[in-house]
């Protein structure tokens, strides 16, 4: 487990960052655990690496989607050779290891719900928990827990979180950058002017409050979209061979925000900064 290298050029509302900050004292008092919640691409996983590097912390991250049964993350029955033997993961030694974060992806999707019941005890104020097959494991000092969920009914396979296990967590609510932090984000990370990259956060939020056929195009997206046409597509073919979106709604988008002209992107009233 090392600790991750800091993203370049991420922004959060100056309310989080402050948030964070005392996330990370509190660490050092007792144990906190973290929900990030938001929409798919507006920067939660981010959020979790950049916590880590900037507080010099090991990660280590574990898809809860892949979970079907209670245990799994600890470790699973192996067969070798004819013989039956217990392979132990890297969850067991990510959490009791110092410090470290551990990052829990889309909590709310695992393949059967009762695969997160050990998750109560490890999660819990005791933060302990017993395996026969490792014995007591106790979660070391200022580990901190983060997980990360999309919520909604657009996202398929999704659970809504147990209350109980809900619960034990702080919640941090993420959303899309508001228009001109989203476009100096693209303009930084992948060099296209600021005109158009203007042009991109217009066209990306003209089809996420489209009444008739929303299109929740992520900021990953639109850094996506922004990188197509710093290799020379036109913002038009960007979008175009970038979304599963249709030609006409596309078109009726491009021509109702006049597209050549650009648009002034507006703030959300928060003060944001580089975290």
């Amino acid at each position: 487990m090392l600790v991750p290298e800091p993203e370049e050029y991420y922004f959060l509302p100056q309310d989080i960052i402050d948030h964070m900050e005392r996330i990370n004292q509190l660490s050092k008092k007792h144990p906190v655990n973290i929900l990030v919640a938001g929409k798919q691409g507006c920067g939660k996983s981010t959020l979790v690496r950049q916590f880590a590097a900037r507080n010099k912390r090991p990660m280590a991250t574990f898809q809860v989607g892949i979970l079907s049964e209670p245990g799994q993350l600890f470790g699973d029955m192996r067969l070798k050779e004819g013989e039956t033997y217990y392979q132990q993961f890297l969850f067991p030694q990510a959490i009791q290891t110092p410090g470290c974060i551990i990052h829990l992806e889309e909590i709310n999707r695992p393949e059967h719900p009762k695969a997160l019941n050990m998750l109560f005890s490890v999660l819990a104020e005791d933060r302990h928990v017993w395996t026969d097959e490792l014995g007591l494991i106790k979660v070391a000092p200022e580990v901190v827990f983060f997980a990360t969920l999309n919520e909604g009914e657009e996202f398929i396979g999704v659970e809504m979180l147990d209350a109980a296990l809900r619960d034990r967590f702080y919640v941090t609510l993420m959303d899309y950058l508001p228009a001109d932090v989203e476009t100096k984000v693209i303009h930084l990370k992948t060099g296209i002017d600021e005109a158009s990259a203007l042009s991109i956060v217009n066209v990306a939020n003209q089809l996420r409050g489209n009444t008739q056929e929303p299109v929740m195009v992520s900021t990953r997206h639109a850094l996506m979209i922004a990188e197509l046409v710093a290799v020379g597509a036109s913002i038009r073919e960007a979008f175009t061979y970038s979304l599963q979106v249709s030609r006409d709604v596309l078109e009726s988008t491009l021509l109702s925000i006049h597209l050549e002209m650009g648009l002034t992107g507006s703030g959300d009233g928060r003060e944001y900064k580089s975290y």
